[in-house]
């Protein structure tokens, strides 16, 4: 699984955002297990993998305060 760019991540919807975050958890998961034992081929591939996470659990969060606020300038009756 390639490492994304915020550009890639900003166009998936919702469900493929979750999708493609449950992949990247369950490879980093993996990596950090070759890690301990020795065998990584790419060490720099761990951080490269835990910032796109977070790039995506940013944009998830970012989009749920989206939906929660009200439109600037909107008056309360």
């Amino acid at each position: 699984m390639a490492i994304l760019k915020m550009k890639k991540i900003r166009e998936m919807n919702e469900k493929e955002l979750s999708e493609k975050q449950r992949e990247l958890k369950l490879e980093l998961s993996k990596e950090k297990a070759a890690s301990e034992i020795g065998t990584v081929k790419n060490p720099g591939r761990i951080k490269g993998l835990r910032r796109t996470i977070a790039r995506m659990q940013t944009l998830q969060k970012v989009q749920l305060e989206g939906k929660k606020q009200k439109p600037r300038g909107a008056k309360e009756s």
